[in-house]
C-alpha cells in the first residue's frame, strides 16, 4: 500500500494524482474542504461528513494518530480522505493506531501527496463539486472524470436515513472528563433535566455536553413521531446536527412544526438549526462552498461579543425568506450569513455552528446553559 498510486477526479475535469493513504479501492461524493489544524479524527466520525470527500487544509495530518477517546459515532462517516502529508507515525501515548492503520480498518478510500492548497483554491472559486478518488496503478483520469459527474448531487438528498440511530436509547451519564466547562450554577442544581433529542446524525460530544450540564437524554431515530417524543412529557427537546440537504426532510419538517407549536422548549443545532428554519416559515439555500472548520467568527447580535466557533454545513438559512415572528440572533463575521434564530413567542432557537466543539474552541458551551435556563423558566 505504501507506494500504490491514487487519482483525484473532479466533475470539472480536472484531477490530481498521488498516492494511496487508506484502504484500497474507490469512492465517490461532494468534495469539500475544512480548515481545522486539528481534530481530523473527529471529522472523519462527524456523521454530517457522509456522502463527502474531506480535504484537510493543514499540510500534516495524522501526527498524534488515533484513539478511541475522540470519536463521534460508531465509526468513520465520510465517503473519502485528501491529505497532503501523511504523518507514518503516531506521536501520542493515547493513539491506538496510525491513521493510515485506521482508515484502512475502516475502508476508508484516502489520498495523499496532492497539492491540498491547489484543489482548496479551486473549490472556493468554483465551489464544492463532486469527484472521485480511486487507488490503482493504471487508472484513467478520464474515466474517473465522468464517474464523477456520475455521483448523486447534494441537493435534494436525504442523508439523515442513512445515519440516524435505527431505534431509541438513553445516553448514559458520564464523568465530562479534565476539559469539562462548568456549567452555570441552577437553582435547583440537584435536579437532572429529561431531554428528548432527535438524532439526524448526531456527534456524540453534543450527547456529552447536555449529559455535563445536567440532561439525562433518550436518543430518538429522525423519523419518529413527534407525539412519540411528546408523550414522554419532556423538559425540552433537542435537534441535532446532520448531513446532506435539509429541504427534502419533510418528516423532520413536519415534526418540527409540531414540536414548536407544543410550546416545549426546543435547540437546534446545524442542521437542527435548518429544519427549524424550515418549519418556521423560512427557505434554505445551498452556499457555494461551505463553512467547514474550528476557527469562524460569529458575532452575537443581542451583546456585539464575537465567538469563535466550530462549524461543518454547506446549506444556510435565507434571513429574507423568515416571517417577522422569527429573529436572526448570530450572524457569520465571514459572509454575513445567519448563524442563529430563536422564535419571538415559542421557547425556540437555534444555531447553525457547533457549541459542543470537539474539533474546535468552547466559546459558545454556554447555550447549553440558556437551554436549561429556558426550561427552568417555563416551570
Amino acid at each position: 500500500m505504501a507506494n500504490l498510486q491514487a487519482l483525484l477526479a473532479l466533475e470539472d475535469g480536472t484531477w490530481f494524482r498521488g498516492v494511496a493513504a487508506g484502504a484500497s479501492g474507490e469512492a465517490g461524493g461532494e468534495v469539500v474542504f475544512n480548515t481545522s489544524m486539528s481534530g481530523y479524527q473527529e471529522v472523519l466520525t462527524d456523521p454530517s461528513y457522509s456522502g463527502q470527500i474531506v480535504t484537510m487544509t493543514c499540510p500534516e495530518i495524522g501526527n498524534y494518530g488515533v484513539s478511541p477517546n475522540d470519536v463521534e459515532s460508531r465509526a468513520p462517516q465520510v465517503a473519502g480522505f485528501i491529505i497532503r502529508d501523511e504523518s507514518p507515525v503516531a506521536s501520542n501515548w493515547r493513539a491506538e493506531s496510525t491513521l493510515r492503520e485506521y482508515l484502512v480498518a475502516n475502508r476508508i478510500v484516502a489520498i495523499s501527496d496532492i497539492d491540498t492548497r491547489a484543489l482548496t483554491r479551486q473549490l472556493r472559486s468554483g465551489g464544492v463539486m463532486r469527484g472521485v478518488i480511486a487507488t490503482g496503478d493504471a487508472l484513467d483520469p478520464a474515466a474517473l472524470v465522468e464517474r464523477a459527474n456520475a455521483v448523486p448531487r447534494m441537493e435534494g438528498s436525504d442523508l439523515v436515513r442513512s445515519v440516524t440511530s435505527p431505534n431509541p436509547f438513553d445516553w448514559p451519564a458520564e464523568d465530562p472528563g479534565e476539559f469539562a466547562v462548568t456549567p452555570r450554577r441552577r437553582a435547583n442544581q440537584n435536579r437532572r433535566f429529561a431531554i428528548a433529542a432527535y438524532d439526524f446524525g448526531m456527534k456524540w460530544n453534543i450527547l456529552r455536553r447536555l449529559s455535563a450540564h445536567g440532561c439525562d437524554v433518550r436518543v430518538y431515530p429522525a423519523t419518529a413521531p413527534a407525539s412519540e417524543l411528546l408523550a414522554t412529557d419532556p423538559d425540552g427537546v433537542f435537534l441535532s446536527n446532520g448531513p446532506g440537504d435539509p429541504a427534502p426532510l419533510t418528516y423532520a419538517i413536519e415534526n418540527a412544526k409540531t414540536l414548536v407549536e407544543s410550546d416545549v422548549p426546543v435547540f437546534g443545532i446545524c442542521l437542527g438549526h435548518q429544519v427549524l428554519g424550515l418549519a418556521m416559515g423560512g427557505r434554505t439555500f445551498k452556499l457555494k462552498f461551505g463553512h467547514r472548520g474550528a476557527n469562524h467568527p460569529v458575532k452575537k447580535l443581542e451583546t456585539g461579543r464575537i465567538e469563535i466557533t466550530s462549524q461543518n454545513h454547506g446549506f444556510a438559512v435565507d434571513p429574507k425568506s423568515l416571517p417577522d415572528d422569527v429573529e436572526v440572533t448570530h450572524l457569520n463575521l465571514y459572509d454575513g450569513t445567519v448563524e442563529g434564530l430563536r422564535h419571538r413567542t415559542h421557547p425556540v432557537f437555534c444555531v447553525q455552528y457547533h457549541p459542543e466543539a470537539s474539533p474546535g474552541p468552547h466559546d459558545a458551551d454556554y447555550l447549553f446553559d440558556d437551554f436549561l435556563d429556558l426550561i427552568e423558566s417555563r416551570g
